[in-house]
């Protein structure tokens, strides 16, 4: 029953210093694509994919723009599918994919898991299906889920978590995994909660990009917040719900873990911890 962070997507562009934070202004730096593997009591359960197989073997399809300045090392070994795999553990057991949304660099293993319902708010499907905008034509890749994914697509309902919305993300199983809320990366972002035997994780996806951002001061290398400006959807609502999840870390801190997708200290930080789900409980056994 543990919870494993993967980094299924390894990010090098150019001017570390910008992207981190240190280092030299035109070194390499490193980011991640921080995803969880859950394993559940009837299945395994992705949040996010990070890069895929099909990434991987032909990177045309997720545009020279993002493979000429984001620089992903395109590693076989690094694919959910391969890691799940090394894990010893069975890819078809992958049963459930819970996006924080289908940006290219979240949504590009759903193809390596035909067989998992995919569950996603409606208005994040909604915008990726459509690319109405120039900015979401270059995020959103129809060829990641030209196999036609289960997808499942959820409605924000009125359930509270710590002040937030959210909807449980799986109701007809026992792990509780919950949609929150995030919007202004993407019309229909959201952070993913899972209740674990320590407290709560919360995967933040993009709503920020660096953990400084979390602090009480907050501070962000200069280059990922412009980056964040430039991909955002709706600036007002991306910025409201980073002081949300600031306040939210200051007062929970104890109770709710935060991460955010990119943050490669953040996701070595992780893998220092023993996340495993809450033992069952009598109410589960029934």
């Amino acid at each position: 029953m543990r919870i494993h962070h993967l980094n299924c997507g390894s990010m090098c562009p150019i001017g570390k210093r910008l992207i981190n934070g240190d280092g030299g202004w035109l070194a390499s730096a490193h980011m991640c694509c921080h995803c969880l593997l859950i394993e559940g009591r009837n299945g395994l359960i992705l949040v996010d994919t990070g890069l895929g197989t099909g990434d991987v073997t032909n990177p045309r399809r997720l545009g020279m723009p993002f493979v000429n300045v984001v620089r992903p090392r395109l590693l076989m070994q690094e694919t959910a599918i391969h890691q799940i795999r090394d894990l010893g553990l069975d890819p078809r057991d992958v049963h459930h994919i819970v996006p924080t949304h289908l940006d290219l660099d979240h949504a590009g293993g759903l193809s390596d898991f035909p067989g998992a319902q995919v569950h996603v708010y409606r208005t994040e499907l909604d915008a990726a299906l459509a690319r109405s905008s120039f900015r979401e034509r270059d995020r959103y890749i129809p060829a990641q889920w030209a196999h036609g994914p289960k997808w499942s697509p959820r409605d924000v309902t009125g359930e509270s978590w710590f002040g937030f919305d959210a909807v449980r993300a799986l109701p007809d199983t026992d792990e509780e995994v919950l949609l929150v809320p995030l919007t202004g990366h993407t019309r229909g972002h959201c952070g993913v909660a899972v209740r674990t035997d320590r407290g709560w994780l919360l995967h933040c996806g993009d709503a920020y990009f660096f953990r400084g951002e979390m602090d009480a001061e907050p501070h962000c290398p200069v280059g990922l917040s412009l980056f964040q400006s430039l991909l955002q959807m709706h600036g007002p609502s991306r910025i409201a719900n980073q002081r949300r999840l600031r306040e939210l870390n200051q007062a929970h801190g104890d109770e709710v873990t935060l991460f955010c997708a990119h943050d490669a200290v953040e996701l070595s930080n992780m893998r220092t911890r023993d996340h495993r789900l809450p033992p069952r409980t009598a109410e589960h056994a029934a």
